[in-house]
């Protein structure tokens, strides 16, 4: 980064362009939902059973990302980066080039493996290239791919498949993931841009024995899933309970994200400053504008604008969430880093399970706020445990590198 950027307080090109790599990855995540009727039927299973290429991906991400950053610990980040998305598309290749359902659920896997390896280490080399003050905002860059994979990659992608047939939206997530891996394998090559000092894995395991760490892990699964078993239910509530037409669907998920990208652009903002003030704020937000839609959803014109509001507080947390974790590990990223991506995914594959059981339970769609509104309040308790070890004086870590961290 050059000393003009640093003036103007910029942030390096490299860290848009990983942000950008996590959209065109993440979009796969969020496309399969929309196409499983044609996957289902192309491969002669039922639906439940293309449901479960869902599952596969999550399986990859979960148990995929500690392991992988063990595995290229010593790789040069940029090497790292260029092999995780090269391996993610030859994992799209393989289950397009099939029409084996099982030889599609290990490609799943792989591609869930490879984009949990990404995400992990596109994070730690985001905080790598900017200044300690910067890191929440950088974070911020990169996490908003993955809320732009939500709202506009997933359903791009749908209307790719719904235009020629449901292989060739992942086709368009491996053109862009190719795209996006050449552009940061160019960017990054500038000498001292492969990020920060050597990796050792004793200190990564050191760093990762410290409790506030695992609260901090804690904070990211709550806090995902309480604003994600609203927004998996989002467009039945849309069309069931607020009794709009499904033309409404994409405008109001839309709405979702155009909030989600405030959140990040304040939190990423003001995150470095105050972790915990924008934790309290956030946190609350989604207990508050939940609760308000659990009370609210049957009247559109109360509803949408909450749905926008719900997005903003969601999303406000996720610098200061991920922030969070980088502080407390900031010697030894790399494992706490990855750890967190899995969290992340814990966060939104409970999500839809904890809906679900509320709905199963007979207390209709609206439940579902409620459930985030009350896994909202659990995410709160985490991140005042979190505030009160932050008070305390730190542990030695040997070889982690203590750091100032922002209150």
């Amino acid at each position: 980064m050059t000393s003009a950027d640093n003036r103007k307080g910029a942030l390096p090109a490299a860290v848009y362009l990983l942000g950008l790599s996590l959209f065109a990855m993440g979009s796969s995540e969020f496309l399969i939902s929309g196409v499983l009727p044609g996957i289902a039927s192309d491969l002669h299973v039922s639906l439940p059973s293309a449901g479960a290429l869902i599952s596969a991906f999550a399986v990859g991400v979960l148990a995929g990302a500690p392991p992988l950053a063990v595995l290229t610990l010593h790789w040069p980040r940029r090497a790292t980066l260029l092999a995780s998305q090269a391996l993610f598309v030859a994992a799209i290749a393989l289950g397009m080039l099939t029409s084996s359902y099982w030889i599609l659920m290990v490609a799943r896997v792989i591609s869930g493996v490879a984009y949990a390896g990404f995400w992990a280490v596109a994070m730690t080399t985001a905080v790598s290239l900017v200044p300690p003050d910067r890191t929440a905002r950088a974070l911020s860059v990169v996490v908003s791919g993955l809320s732009l994979a939500m709202v506009v990659g997933g359903p791009a992608g749908t209307v790719i498949s719904g235009l020629a047939g449901w292989r060739a939206g992942f086709w368009a997530v491996a053109i862009a993931t190719a795209a996006t891996g050449v552009a940061v394998w160019l960017t990054l090559r500038q000498p001292g841009q492969d990020g920060g000092p050597e990796p050792e894995l004793k200190s990564e395991l050191r760093a990762m024995k410290q409790p506030r760490l695992w609260v901090a892990f804690g904070t990211t699964i709550a806090t995902t899933a309480a604003y994600m078993v609203t927004f998996g239910y989002l467009g039945a509530m849309v069309t069931e309970t607020s009794g709009l037409s499904e033309s409404w669907v994409p405008a109001v998920l839309s709405l979702f994200g155009i909030g989600a990208f405030v959140g990040l652009t304040i939190g990423g903002r003001v995150a470095d400053r105050f972790p915990f003030r924008v934790l309290a704020v956030g946190i609350a937000g989604m207990i508050v504008f939940s609760v308000a839609l659990a009370a609210l959803a049957a009247q559109p014109a109360a509803a949408i604008p909450l749905v926008f509001l719900l997005g903003v507080a969601a999303f406000l947390v996720n610098p200061a969430v991920i922030g969070r974790v980088y502080t407390i590990a900031a010697g030894a990223p790399t494992l706490a880093g990855a750890t967190n991506v899995s969290a992340f995914q814990l966060g939104i594959t409970l999500a839809p399970l904890a809906g679900g059981l509320a709905i199963g339970a007979g207390f209709g769609l609206a439940s579902v706020c409620w459930v985030g509104a009350a896994i909202a309040v659990v995410s709160g308790i985490a991140a005042f445990a979190d505030s009160r070890l932050h008070r305390r004086p730190a542990v030695p870590q040997g070889a982690v590198s203590a750091v100032a961290e922002q209150q």
